[in-house]
């Protein structure tokens, strides 16, 4: 009796314990995380400078922290440069198509539009009068409806674009915090680390040694992967767009590979808008052959994804897949590369450092 009491009460402690390191985890996540990123951002990109620069630096005899500043530079110029690049093509490409809308409306959409009525008020001539009535007002009915869409179509569009240009200020301030950040941090990487260490026992820090260098890792891990994803990506697109016969199917294919990664926009945020493009075009064949394209990319990389990188990891493609969709659904991208990393390290803590989570 006495022993059945002790293992219920050690279940009830065990669950408490579990329920509450989980709702740490996701309001630290969902909290803590949106206030301190652009400095966890710095120190990231510190971190990882942080080994080349010392190397460098000892090996010509130049200030560590010298060279530190000069990779942050470098660092931010190439990624401002790339980001760049990838802007200002794709924003020409969607002013183009979206440029030509009026006259492709006129050439092609009104011209049809007119022909169809044409044909319409050909056969409702011929019918009675009170199917003509109710024909009417079926039209009127649509038109309404149409209108009332077009409204609310519009008032969410205002709305859509009045948020995004409020939230640009917030956005501005934290990428110019996440970049002078990276300056002083970098700057002074040993000197922080080392204060941050000695806050810590020496057990927590062999921990925090383990994991760091673990994760690390395995970030190393999941890059590769989404590498491996992106490049077949790519060369699924460039095949597939150079066979529809798209202009500049290269440049195109490497810029929906690199959207494809993102968990809102995917290859589908470009692909299937352009498609209707197309169809409002009046160019209805290559819109169904984008759309095409969009079905065998999508069906092939949710296919590929928990493999490769479950793979790489050493998780199930099923545990893989688990955590992705979940890690995505409550954090967005960072939950899509942060949740696999957590179930890897889980897994690597309770197989090699004794902290027995699974069975």
């Amino acid at each position: 009796m006495n022993s059945n009491y002790e293992k219920k009460k050690e279940f009830i402690v065990n669950t408490v314990y579990l329920i509450l390191i989980i709702l740490f985890i996701y309001f630290g996540f969902k909290y803590v995380l949106k206030l301190i990123s652009p400095f966890l951002f710095a120190f990231i990109i510190a971190y990882f400078i942080h080994g080349p620069a010392k190397k460098i630096g000892e090996r010509l005899k130049i200030n560590v922290t010298f060279v530190s500043i000069a990779f942050v530079l470098l660092f931010y110029s190439i990624l401002f440069l790339f980001l760049s690049v990838v802007g200002i093509n794709l924003i020409s490409m969607i002013n183009d198509e979206v440029s030509s809308l009026p006259k492709n409306y006129k050439f092609y959409i009104e011209p049809l539009l007119k022909s169809l009525f044409d044909y319409i008020e050909k056969i409702i001539i011929g019918l009675d009068p009170s199917i003509i009535e109710a024909i009417n007002k079926g039209f009127d009915q649509v038109v309404s409806a149409l209108g009332e869409n077009v409204t609310k179509l519009s008032i969410s569009l205002v709305s859509s674009v009045s948020s995004l240009a409020s939230s640009l200020p917030a956005l501005l301030i934290k990428t110019l915090l996440m970049i002078i950040s990276t300056f002083f941090i970098a700057a002074d990487y040993e000197k922080i680390t080392s204060f941050m260490s000695r806050q810590f026992s020496s057990g927590a820090n062999r921990y925090i040694d383990v994991i760091r260098n673990y994760v690390v890792n395995t970030l190393f891990v999941v890059i590769k992967s989404y590498v491996i994803i992106m490049t077949i990506t790519f060369i699924e697109l460039s095949i597939g767009l150079t066979i529809i016969g798209v202009k500049n199917s290269v440049l195109i294919a490497i810029i929906i590979a690199i959207f494809d990664i993102l968990p809102v926009l995917g290859t589908g945020g470009i692909m299937i808008p352009w498609a209707i493009i197309e169809f409002l075009q009046g160019n209805p064949p290559l819109g169904i052959k984008l759309l095409i394209v969009y079905v065998i990319v999508t069906i092939i990389r949710n296919v590929i994804e928990p493999r490769i990188v479950g793979g790489q990891l050493g998780l199930h493609p099923i545990a893989t897949l688990i955590s992705m969709f979940v890690g995505t659904s409550l954090f967005g991208i960072m939950g899509l590369f942060g949740f696999p990393i957590a179930l890897a390290l889980l897994k690597h803590l309770n197989d090699t450092e004794g902290i027995k989570i699974f069975k």
